[in-house]
């Protein structure tokens, strides 16, 4: 048995030994971890995956750990994937162990792993979605995925969760953070958090206005708003409610199989990027010789880029689209 065999069938086991260790090797894209993925994907259970995203200050970490007690008295495991700024030295994350879950680090059925951006502009690094598979591989029945609260370009999170909460609070300058960037349109559950302040009854009514404008079509998921104050746990047993019923109507509509399309195209389109850019480096042989052939007038940029990366349509290789755009159009809410 080869040691990617053995570490796929530790993490299968849920040995969190094994689990860190194969995160590790994915953050890092060491060598096997292609072929640690592929067999840690035919084992995959279908964890609910819940992001949770919303402007810096919103109390997100506070919530989550909240949230994960909440699961684990209600008998379930949980993953925890907290994305971090990266450090400009390391490209790791610079809150590493997430202090402020520490808490939970006693609990044998939770798992928290800070994953850096890596300049990732839509909030997620690819190895997030990679993590995912980790975990929900190592039978976690709930992964809760934090962003890092980047604000206007933060969308990217719906196409890794099934289920995506935004976090809002009052009186941080803006009555409703979430109408920013298209965070409005990616929630399917607005939470109110730190509703204990003053002026949350009003951030609550412009967001059930807000919602009330939106052009919701006739079966659709009616997006509730939740008060919350993460710091005493109010509100956060009923949140954990609206999660799962958000979750059964996921199944009952078929929405569940239309966002598993949606984050495996995703999957794919972004390794896909990964691979070519792997080729597009200085040192091969085809991509110098390109240079040298753009340098001298040989050829043109695109026409040396459309040799390199295999035959294609043109407005294919000139038309890319920004992805977040792309995923927010693709999203059937």
């Amino acid at each position: 048995m080869t040691a990617v065999h053995g570490l796929a069938d530790r993490v299968a086991a849920g040995d969190h030994t094994a689990v860190a260790r194969a995160l590790t090797q994915v953050e890092r894209r060491s060598d096997g971890v292609g072929e640690l993925l592929a067999r840690l994907h035919h084992r995959t259970r279908g964890a609910h995956v819940i992001g949770i995203t919303g402007p810096p200050g919103s109390g997100k970490s506070t919530l989550v750990s909240r949230l994960a007690r909440v699961y684990r008295r209600h008998g379930r495991t949980v993953g925890v994937l907290a994305v971090d700024p990266s450090s400009v030295f390391s490209g790791g994350a610079i809150l590493g162990d997430r202090i402020r879950m520490s808490e939970l680090t006693g609990d044998a059925g939770v798992f928290i792993r800070s994953i850096a951006t890596r300049g990732a502009l839509g909030g997620l690094s690819r190895a997030v979605l990679d993590a995912i598979t980790v975990l929900d591989a190592a039978g976690k029945d709930v992964i809760v995925l934090e962003t890092v609260g980047v604000g206007q370009a933060e969308v990217d999170v719906i196409s890794a969760a099934q289920t995506v909460a935004v976090v809002s609070v009052p009186g941080m300058g803006d009555d409703v953070q979430a109408i920013k960037a298209g965070l409005l349109e990616i929630a399917d559950v607005h939470v109110v958090n730190k509703a204990d302040r003053e002026g949350a009854d009003r951030t609550v009514a412009e967001l059930r206005e807000m919602t009330r404008l939106a052009h919701r079509k006739p079966g659709q998921w009616n997006v509730p708003i939740e008060r919350t104050v993460a710091a005493t746990g109010a509100g956060v047993d009923e949140l954990v409610d609206r999660f799962d019923a958000h979750l059964a109507w996921l199944h009952r509509s078929g929405e569940r199989e239309v966002r598993a399309r949606r984050n495996a195209a995703t999957r794919i389109r972004w390794m896909a990027e990964e691979l070519v850019l792997d080729r597009l480096r200085p040192g091969r042989p085809d991509f110098d010789q390109a240079v040298r052939d753009v340098v001298d007038r040989r050829t043109d940029p695109i026409g040396a880029a459309r040799r390199l990366v295999g035959p294609q349509q043109p407005q294919t290789a000139l038309t890319p689209g920004p992805r977040a755009s792309q995923t927010i159009r693709g999203a059937n809410r």
